[in-house]
């Protein structure tokens, strides 16, 4: 990961820890060839190399966490950078493709009647879906992973018993949830959603509904106050 991408104290951190790792490797390549090394030149040099094994290990871990740091920090800055909401769930669905490796899912949000129903907002990979469950831009109910997660709000990981979905997240405004993200299929080259694949998960549970109902009221607002200006103008324009 190039280190101009991170914030000054990450990239700081990773630099110390290679140059530590290539210090290390020079000075076990000094000690292996100077001759007729006696038992504790030789435990020395297996000391140095057991070090730098331990670091090259840990450097790898720490290069790791930084990046899914990196990708959490990436996400949540992009989810609220713009008041477009057609921006917002591009943003939503880059994050469930590229970060996730989600082939098929659906974005749910309830329909503001009480017909129990909720709204596709947005799909991918859905023209092979076969179930029935989300059809004509609705989803009415039927598998049970999704339908506990919109009603009781709780992230569910799968397999899930009956259930397709391998992760339904709950969208919560205010303590309410609102809809759900369902990821349906991952990419074939990613086997199963991973451990670091949760922060994700609740990262979008935690903000994804609120940057799109944000850019929603202001998009809705900003109509408004331009149709409002609108008749203004017409009001006062002369006769």
């Amino acid at each position: 990961m190039p280190n101009a991408n991170l914030p000054p104290g990450l990239g700081t951190a990773l630099d110390e820890l290679r140059a530590t790792l290539d210090r290390a490797a020079e000075l076990a390549r000094q000690l292996d060839a100077k001759p007729g090394s006696d038992a504790d030149l030789e435990a020395r040099l297996a000391d140095v190399e057991s070090d730098r094994r331990e670091l090259s290990t840990r450097l790898a871990d720490y290069e790791h966490q930084v990046g899914r740091l990196m990708n959490l920090y990436v996400a949540t800055y992009q989810l609220h950078a713009t008041l477009d909401p057609a921006e917002v769930q591009s943003t939503i669905a880059e994050i469930a493709t590229n970060l996730l490796g989600a082939e098929r899912f659906v974005l749910l949000f309830w329909k503001e009647s009480d017909s129990g129903e909720c709204e596709i907002a947005l799909s991918q990979g859905m023209e092979d879906e076969k179930s029935g469950f989300y059809e004509k831009g609705i989803y009415g109910g039927g598998d049970p992973a999704v339908d506990a997660t919109l009603s009781d709000g709780v992230l569910r990981i799968g397999p899930i018993e009956g259930s397709e979905a391998l992760a339904c997240v709950p969208l919560m405004v205010q303590g309410t949830t609102v809809g759900a993200l369902v990821i349906l299929k991952l990419f074939d080259h990613k086997e199963a959603l991973k451990p670091e694949d949760r922060d994700l998960l609740d990262l979008l549970a935690a903000h994804a509904a609120s940057a799109l109902f944000a850019a929603r009221v202001y998009s809705t607002t900003d109509r408004k106050l331009k149709t409002l200006e609108s008749l203004v103008k017409l009001v006062r324009k002369p006769t």
